[in-house]
């Protein structure tokens, strides 16, 4: 029995009304690449050991955000390539799909317990590649970060109350905020030769008496800056002086680049530090696994814990832990492939746009696979400014990077996430997703370069 894990685009936009791809020039090899149908029991994926990260592999047709909403969006006309939502194109590891696969032979979906052997894996995977003993009656399993992070905001301040960031800040977190009622009180970060820094007498002076949690990313989305011990203790013992929880969401742990090292929040050497913070981790960037719904948090402080807890659905999937488990368990060898393939990929757009696109600016990332871009040049140089305003005229709400985002994708038919989604910081810049083939970004950079010389 064969499995497909890839659609054909060419049957996906038939069955739109859509006609072939034409287009922004020198899309056409990529989306015929696009166009294959990965088989699991024939793919090619896994070679003699090595795992292929470089052959484009098709997710068009799949419900995907970071594809087909573009697509819906956009139009197939003018949208080629999704560099933008934060999600990786390659194929899952195959100990996931097998897991799946016999998980799925037995055909019954009723209530279930989380396995101890799902904690168990947790609890090695945090040991073996981070050195954190993680005590696995701390470990509670959530729907997603989402939802952990939501329900201890809910906990920690009261509605009205701030929650401190450090700008330009993940997107997600402002929904946090505003979902909660409560208010971001926004810190921005100061950028130093190619890289940002925290700026710690800004930092603070905003560490006022009505501000009740601090939102630490590490790594820093859409930065890639991977926080010092140094930095985590010294900013966690400001907030310990000045009675604010930290709440420190590292989705991102395990994607650091070559040279680089991750510092658990809950492994500083400082236990009243420590006890004022809860973690949040998760496997969805690591494998891929957001649409799995899968995640869990932890705090040394039972206290903490239990009024958190109080405040949290603890929703279990079942599927979710199947495939978060299979990976836990057997994704290691995946992810030691992948790994230098994504520094490969910073590489590689570093070097590209040094030597052809002059006119934009990249963040040095020490991890993740996001690239965070200054386009003030590009901004300047296509009129980005009068444009957005002449929109915003017209009834339309529109910021200069959505105009950029518009204005990258009918010139280059590339998609990229616009700056101000990112709050204090991010204005003039976007953010870029490398988690994908070399050969994708390769084209979506040429598209980029070919639009932003046409305004040069």
């Amino acid at each position: 029995m064969s499995t497909s894990t890839g659609f054909n685009r060419r049957n996906f936009l038939r069955s739109a009304g859509l006609t072939a791809v034409a287009g922004a020039a020198g899309t056409a090899g990529i989306a015929a690449e696009m166009s294959t149908v990965h088989n699991s029991a024939a793919s090619s994926f896994l070679k003699n050991g090595t795992f292929d990260f470089d052959t484009p592999y098709n997710r068009f047709g799949t419900q995907c955000y970071k594809w087909d909403d573009q697509v819906r969006k956009y139009g197939a006309k003018k949208f080629k390539i999704g560099m933008g939502v934060a999600t990786m194109d390659f194929q899952a590891a195959p100990c996931i799909a097998e897991a799946l696969s016999e998980r799925c032979a037995h055909e019954n979906w009723g209530y279930m317990i989380t396995p101890d052997s799902f904690l168990e894996a947790i609890v090695d995977w945090n040991r073996d590649r981070h050195g954190y003993a993680l005590d696995p009656g701390s470990i509670v399993i959530s729907a997603g970060i989402y939802p952990a992070i939501i329900a201890a905001l809910r906990t920690f301040v009261q509605p009205g109350g701030k929650v401190l960031l450090q700008t330009p800040a993940y997107s997600g977190f402002y929904y946090h905020i505003e979902h909660t009622r409560t208010q971001v009180n926004e810190s921005e970060m100061r950028y130093r030769n190619g890289r940002y820094e925290i700026d710690w007498e800004d930092l603070e002076s905003r560490m006022t008496p009505d501000t009740q949690a601090m939102i630490v990313c590490n790594p820093h989305n859409p930065t890639g800056n991977v926080w010092s011990e140094a930095d985590l203790l010294r900013l966690g013992r400001m907030c310990l002086e000045r009675k604010i929880v930290v709440l420190s969401d590292e989705v991102h742990c395990d994607l650091v680049r070559t040279g680089e090292k991750y510092v658990p929040f809950a492994g500083l050497p400082d236990k009243e530090v420590v006890d004022n913070s809860v973690s949040f981790k998760a496997l969805s960037k690591t494998f891929s696994l957001a649409a799995m719904k899968n995640a869990y948090f932890f705090s040394t402080n039972a206290v903490y814990l239990e009024r958190v807890k109080s405040n949290h659905r603890p929703d279990i999937n079942a599927l979710g832990i199947v495939a978060n488990e299979a990976a836990y368990k057997g994704g290691t060898e995946y992810l030691e492939q992948l790994l230098p393939y994504l520094d490969e990929n910073h590489a590689f757009v570093q070097s590209y746009i040094k030597k052809h696109i002059p006119m934009l600016e990249v963040t040095k990332a020490q991890g993740t696979y996001l690239s965070w871009l200054d386009v003030s040049k590009v901004i300047a140089a296509c009129g980005a400014e009068k444009a957005a305003r002449k929109n915003r005229q017209g009834g339309e709400t529109m910021t200069v990077e959505d105009y950029m985002e518009k204005w990258f994708v009918e010139y280059a038919g590339v998609q990229l996430n616009p700056g101000t989604k990112y709050g204090r910081g991010g204005p003039g810049h976007m953010r870029m997703n490398l988690g994908t083939s070399r050969q994708t970004i390769r084209q979506a950079m040429d598209n980029i370069a070919e639009a932003v010389h046409k305004v040069s």
